[in-house]
């Protein structure tokens, strides 16, 4: 069972899921769950494995559901008396007749992002240079066979050659998901402006916000004049406002960055922020 839970939580980090991973680290007499058994949670509340049922994992699975909305990565360990009369420094009383003590640790995990570049050019390999430094996945799409091979992204968890109609046709807001956020870098303003409308229809259909979480963050590189261009174009198709100014645009912390490194430093930087939640964002041409 602890080789399935674990598997299970390396599968929810890879789906971009937080995970909270409760293991019984300690035990003193009678009690139903031994050192070593584990029970995790994803962010829909789906769990597996067990820390020995009854009150005692009653209680860790309410806690677990308390922590799973936290947004930083934390940790916590519990001392509990299987009875109902239990004493002691840091003993949680449970009403149970088992009578021993069971210790258990409760560690909430955040996924590392996990960003889809699309657009296989020079910033996209750029940034893809750098990401497996910080330990971050990166998959990519393209509508040209060149721009998504092994030899360009050989760090790749996708790699995706497909028109973007047909990348869309199988994607919904659950399956993007796995992705923390998702880079707009094609080398054709249509592209572009295709894929930010398709992501933009999913997750208003499902009234989900670009947080990275429940659907991914949304960045395009580009000027004042994209920009402005994509909103009307968005805003003609029946996209709202309130939702493309959520869209970064331009992408990258403004350090004057210029060359294809340059912007991934910047673009990297920015995603850290947001992931670590610091409010370092100069601001740029949008907010004047």
């Amino acid at each position: 069972m602890t080789a399935r839970v674990l598997a299970w939580v390396l599968e929810q980090l890879q789906h971009n899921s937080p995970v909270v991973l409760a293991s019984v680290v300690g035990t003193k007499g009678s009690v139903p769950g031994k050192t070593g058994a584990r029970l995790a949670m994803n962010r829909h509340q789906d769990w597996i494995g067990t820390v020995g049922g009854a009150g005692l994992e009653h209680r860790i699975i309410n806690r677990c559901k308390e922590l799973i909305d936290e947004s930083k990565a934390t940790s916590e360990v519990h001392t509990f008396g299987l009875n109902k009369g239990a004493k002691g420094y840091e003993v949680q009383p449970l009403d149970s007749l088992c009578g021993g003590q069971v210790t258990i640790s409760l560690e909430l995990m955040m996924p590392m992002p996990h960003i889809l570049l699309m657009g296989g050019g020079h910033c996209s390999e750029a940034i893809s240079i750098l990401l497996p430094k910080k330990g971050w996945n990166y998959s990519v799409q393209d509508t040209r066979e060149d721009f998504t091979t092994a030899e360009l992204y050989p760090h790749a968890i996708e790699r995706h050659h497909s028109s973007v109609e047909s990348f869309f046709e199988d994607e919904t807001s659950q399956t993007l998901a796995r992705f923390s956020d998702i880079l707009l870098l094609g080398h054709d303003y249509s592209e572009d402006l295709d894929r930010l409308k398709q992501l933009l229809r999913i997750a208003e259909s499902d009234s989900l916000p670009l947080d990275g979480k429940s659907f991914p963050r949304i960045g395009a590189i580009g000027s004042r004049s994209k920009w402005k261009s994509f909103t009307e174009s968005c805003i003609e198709a029946g996209i709202e406002a309130s939702t493309l100014n959520n869209v970064r645009c331009p992408i990258g912390l403004n350090i004057g960055a210029e060359s294809p490194e340059e912007i991934a430093i910047a673009v990297i930087g920015e995603i850290l922020s947001m992931h670590k939640d610091v409010d370092v964002h100069a601001p740029n041409w949008r907010d004047q």
